[in-house]
């Protein structure tokens, strides 16, 4: 039976067996992690760590208009009025913060902090003489116009990412049913088959056809038949002479006739006066 005091003594020479191995001599500590299996004590004094491997960003900003959103959201500034000294010096201080880890990124952040100096600047001077009645121009406008259009663009683009999307919000379902051999029809009722005659029958009324017969008629036959109405008789109404119940094909025919034979002075065409009624008459045959 083992005693303490020989189990102790294997733990003193198992110790010194990994000693003798190249293993570090520990006694009742933990290991900070494992290394290809091996339990690793201590970190290694020969690990290279790059300066920016842990570093983490906690504010992502897509530009300097961006930035300049930010600041002025987070302050509480009126937008309309912004206090540009306390605006450009928290502007600055982000900007060194970049300039020390990336001079390419910073490029476009610097001039927009050379613009807010410069705006700085210009509200320090004394304003430029207007015409009569107009006031001088705010330096902080160009830049207000341009933050006010930012912030639309932006919102109308969260507004726009929170409709759902094919692809990442949503999936189209899709689902193979396997169909029988023999196809099984519905059953069709009465009712049905009235309201598909009664569509056939509102169609068939939509086509129809028209069909145009030519009739042909004779001017100078009509010609003869005026002169043998107005044989014998001194005056003939106007409207006397067209037969409306043959048709409007009949009524143009005649009344050619009776301007052809105007133009060749068969016939005299009379009125009294203005909106009496219109005679027709043979006319006399000088000797």
């Amino acid at each position: 039976m083992t005693t303490a005091r020989q189990a102790k003594a294997a733990d003193s020479q198992g110790a010194q067996a990994l000693d003798a191995g190249g293993m570090p001599v520990v006694v009742d500590q933990v290991a900070l992690a494992r290394l290809y299996g091996e339990p690793l004590f201590a970190m290694p004094t020969d690990l290279y760590i790059p300066p920016d491997a842990l570093e983490v960003f906690l504010e992502a900003f897509e530009g300097p208009l961006d930035l300049l959103l930010y600041l002025i959201r987070k302050q509480n500034f009126n937008i309309l009025d912004i206090p540009m000294a306390g605006l450009t010096r928290q502007y600055l201080s982000y900007v060194d913060e970049i300039r020390s880890r990336n001079l390419e990124l910073a490029a476009e952040y610097l001039l927009m902090a050379a613009m807010l100096i410069e705006i700085k600047s210009r509200m320090l001077l004394p304003p430029k003489k207007q015409a009569e009645g107009e006031e001088a121009e705010d330096p902080r406008a160009a830049l207000v116009r341009r933050l006010l259009e930012y912030e639309q663009m932006k919102m109308a683009a969260m507004r726009l990412s929170q409709v759902p999307q094919y692809g990442r919000d949503f999936l189209k379902a899709q689902v193979y049913i396997e169909q029988s051999l023999q196809p099984r029809f519905p059953d069709v009722h009465v009712v049905e088959l009235q309201d598909a005659w009664r569509d056939i029958l509102k169609r068939a009324k939509l086509v129809q056809h028209h069909r145009i017969t030519r009739e042909e008629l004779s001017v100078r036959e009509y010609m003869s038949m005026v002169l043998k109405t107005l044989q014998g008789r001194r005056f003939v109404e106007f409207e006397e002479l067209f037969e409306p119940e043959k048709g409007s094909t009949v009524l143009v025919v005649t009344f050619i006739a009776l301007l052809e034979l105007a133009k060749e002075t068969l016939i005299e065409i009379t009125q009294a006066e203005a909106f009496a009624p219109i005679y027709v008459r043979l006319a006399y045959v000088q000797a």
